[in-house]
């Protein structure tokens, strides 16, 4: 008889919400990650009373009510509203494009004066089939708005010019002709009091955790440890790259303890400049209302994956999805092996998606319906 039911390889959201379930359900679980913390990219560390998210920020935000109700079950959430702002130049706008923005880049009042001006602004440049992403991107929002909020934040994003990049990823550029700034539209949103790593902790408590151990060396030696395996990394790696290797994008994080009580006023903001480095910097202190004397900044920058780098997401376009779709062919065969996770299911999830993601696999599994 082998020693564990599940093998779980990553303390990320879909590991821990898979590992508590099947727990609740009587198996017993193993859960390795090849970090030093549980929780993957939604880790947090307190420091000075301040909850940094090391991965980047995370805000919570679902119109799911069953996702919602199953993590208010483990931790509190705040009533934070993610209110972005970008900088160009010395220029701040609103985000996401509403009223707001409109109003500060050419002085509008209504709706309607808005609609005139990009209307105005896009039958100027007459591109009826665009060629790439900068003309697609120039046809929905027009020249104010695409050169100084979109075209340098994408192609520090992407590492290429929009002029090189295909016109299909964008589809569409959402405008909001109303004065909220509130970036999502889902019913729930909030940030985890007392930072996400307790929500990890909640999920995995009474499962057997092993740190710093890689997959692929613990299973060469530990063949036989468990009945099934759910693996959260890499598809293409798990194969061998046997179709070759699929694409992601990686992130670089550069935080910084700065002897101020506050530093940008606001949690977000995105530099949309092509020559600043950066996409954003986080001041996380603002995600809680911490009060302290001191603040923590992270700034974020957007690198091209390598193999070797840690994978952030996945690049979901034509080329990638149709080898994505080979691995997934050889993962539907599989009978002791369970695919999960963005690496495992190549898939850009959010929080609440990869939550939903994992309880519907519970369900799938273990015929239990969690709530």
């Amino acid at each position: 008889m082998k020693k564990y039911d599940y093998l779980i390889a990553g303390a990320g959201l879909f590991g821990c919400v898979f590992a508590h379930e099947a727990k609740k359900a009587g198996k017993k679980c193993l859960v390795i990650d090849k970090r030093s913390h549980i929780g993957g990219n939604i880790y947090t560390e307190n420091k000075d009373g301040i909850n940094i998210h090391v991965y980047g920020a995370h805000i919570f935000h679902t119109s799911d009510e069953r996702v919602w109700k199953y993590v208010n079950n483990f931790i509190t959430f705040n009533n934070f509203v993610n209110s972005p702002v970008a900088r160009y130049k010395d220029e701040l706008y609103n985000l996401p494009f509403n009223m707001n923005t409109f109003s500060k880049m050419w002085g509008v009042v209504t709706p309607a004066e808005a609609k005139a001006k990009i209307a105005e602004q896009i039958a100027e440049l007459g591109i009826d089939e665009p060629k790439n992403l900068e003309e697609q991107g120039l046809k929905l929002v027009g020249k104010d708005v695409f050169e100084k909020l979109i075209k340098g934040y994408t192609e520090k994003q992407w590492g290429k010019s929009c002029k090189d990049l295909p016109a299909f990823i964008i589809k569409r550029l959402p405008l909001r002709f109303v004065y909220d700034n509130n970036y999502f539209n889902d019913r729930y949103q909030g940030i985890a009091e007392g930072g996400y790593t307790k929500l990890a902790e909640k999920l995995l408590e009474g499962t057997e955790v092993l740190l710093e151990t890689e997959y692929f060396d613990f299973i060469a030696k530990n063949p036989d440890i468990a009945e099934k395996v759910v693996y959260t990394g890499m598809i293409d790696e798990y194969y061998g790259y046997k179709f070759g290797e699929l694409e992601y994008r990686s992130l670089r994080f550069e935080t910084e303890r700065l002897e101020e009580e506050n530093h940008q006023g606001n949690a977000v903001v995105n530099y949309t400049e092509r020559e600043v480095p950066y996409t954003r910097i986080i001041e996380h202190k603002h995600f809680e209302r911490a009060q302290s004397p001191v603040t923590y900044i992270t700034r974020e920058y957007p690198a091209t994956w390598h193999k070797g780098d840690e994978p952030y997401y996945p690049v979901n376009d034509e080329k990638n999805n149709a080898l994505y779709a080979k691995y997934k062919a050889l993962a539907d065969k599989e009978k002791n092996v369970i695919f999960g996770g963005r690496l495992g299911q190549y898939k850009y999830y959010d929080m609440d998606k990869v939550i939903a993601a994992a309880l519907d696999c519970v369900e799938k599994e273990l015929g239990i319906k969690a709530n």
